[in-house]
């Protein structure tokens, strides 16, 4: 199973660590995509503060972003799965798995990003800020950038076996599992369940124990009407739609009645 996540807008320090070694980086056929992002994003922000603050989004409380963005390479490093933070994370938990549920989100969990591409929670990063909503001078719109190479390297991470969705809709632009690998692919809506609406915050929590419990349970489903099966046996109510032609994924709803 591979899960693909979205990373979290805000991001823990990223300590004294070593630097980054973007050759030690999981998936390597994104590495030249990956140094062409880096090296845009530094120079923009070793440059004009209010110009790169601009282009990235940022309030003028954010403003010691930029020289963040501008120190990438020499920047401490910690694994990613430290460096993302936020209401998906906290739920998910990864400090305090047991050893085999960490082996297990080693292997499945992939986190998208508008700088790095994709990476694995074990992979050493700096903190940064660059959403895939950003659009950069030399590269444009970083959701457009990555689908080429996203194409050519996803495919064969994602093996066999099922993909589990949950990236938000800005980072789910940067690949879109299709053929045959979109036939084993289930995306996840959490709705209420007494008004059938989609929830926001909560949607995040949920996402972030469901994937939990899935890691710790030790499960391995092999394609979407298995996963939503597991999921009912670890006490959530899922709602099952399949695709209405080829090449589209499956689609699951998690009903919750408290919204919090």
């Amino acid at each position: 199973m591979l899960v693909l996540l979205p990373p979290s807008e805000g991001k823990a320090a990223s300590g004294r660590g070593a630097p980054l070694e973007p050759e030690s980086l999981s998936l390597p056929g994104l590495a030249a995509a990956r140094a062409a992002v880096l090296d845009e994003l530094v120079e923009l922000c070793a440059g004009d503060e209010d110009k790169a603050r601009e282009v990235l989004g940022l309030s003028e409380g954010l403003r010691g972003e930029v020289a963040k963005n501008a120190g990438l390479r020499t920047a401490g490093a910690r694994p990613a799965g430290e460096i993302y933070t936020g209401v998906l994370y906290d739920a998910l938990g990864l400090a305090s798995l047991d050893a085999a549920a960490r082996e297990r989100a080693a292997r499945s969990l992939l986190v998208f990003s508008g700088l790095w591409g994709a990476v694995r929670v074990t992979d050493r990063i700096p903190s940064y800020r660059c959403s895939m909503g950003v659009r950069l001078p030399g590269l444009g719109p970083l959701g457009t950038y990555w689908r080429a190479p996203m194409a050519s390297v996803l495919p064969e991470a994602a093996g066999d076996g099922l993909v589990l969705d949950l990236r938000s809709a800005a980072y789910a632009a940067a690949w879109k599992p299709k053929g045959e690998v979109a036939g084993r692919t289930a995306t996840v809506r959490v709705l209420h369940a007494p008004t059938r609406k989609v929830v926001s915050h909560f949607n995040k929590a949920t996402k972030g124990r469901m994937v939990r419990a899935l890691l710790t349970a030790g499960v391995a489903p092999e394609d979407p009407a298995e996963l939503a099966g597991a999921l009912r046996d670890l006490g959530y109510e899922v709602e099952v739609r399949a695709p209405g032609r080829a090449g589209q994924a499956w689609a699951l709803d998690v009903l919750v009645t408290e919204v919090h």
